[in-house]
């Protein structure tokens, strides 16, 4: 291949990289900008949950181990099962989203648990709050895109509190004492 060819094909490769990845939408710039913003910071989120929910289904002991186990994975698949949904709706509203684990960890809300020996009724008390952590913001996300009118990401974001309460409820009732 010609030099000419070499450099023109770099050229052309260095300005594709540069381009912006705005895709089209009708919302305006600032819901955007905005809605993608909170939206990341819910995807970082639902990361940290997700792994602290694979956490405590690895790290599950005692008596109750199998149905507590059996829980926590079948919730964690539930959480994870919305990470791409929430990563491709900000790519629909022209934003970019998380690109590495430091990057959900700048942002995340939700505290990790390193915790050497945490016990079943702790991870479930944990998970509980978390999980309602997370409806909320949801709900601070709704809100913000009723302000802008942007009832795609307001639908998704229903289900998903749903989901959540439903995370919620499950870990009460098996968390309780009777």
């Amino acid at each position: 291949m010609p030099k000419a060819n070499k450099a023109e094909k770099a050229a052309k490769a260095k300005q594709l990289r540069k381009a912006p990845l705005t895709t089209p939408s009708s919302l305006g710039d600032n819901a955007r900008r905005d809605i993608s913003a909170e939206l990341n910071t819910l995807l970082s989120d639902v990361f940290a949950l997700y792994l602290k929910t694979k956490n405590f289904h690895w790290h599950m002991s005692g008596p109750h181990f199998r149905d507590y186990h059996l829980l926590l994975d079948e919730q964690s698949d539930e959480i994870y099962a919305t990470t791409d949904p929430i990563a491709e709706r900000v790519r629909k509203l022209g934003g970019t989203t998380l690109r590495s684990i430091g990057d959900i960890a700048r942002h995340q809300r939700l505290s990790d648990n390193d915790a050497d020996f945490v016990t079943p009724a702790d991870m479930l008390a944990e998970l509980r709050e978390d999980n309602a952590r997370v409806a909320e913001y949801m709900r601070k996300t709704h809100d913000l895109c009723d302000e802008y009118n942007d009832v795609a990401t307001a639908s998704l974001l229903e289900n998903w509190i749903d989901e959540a309460e439903r995370r919620v409820w499950f870990l009460f009732e098996t968390g309780r004492a009777v």
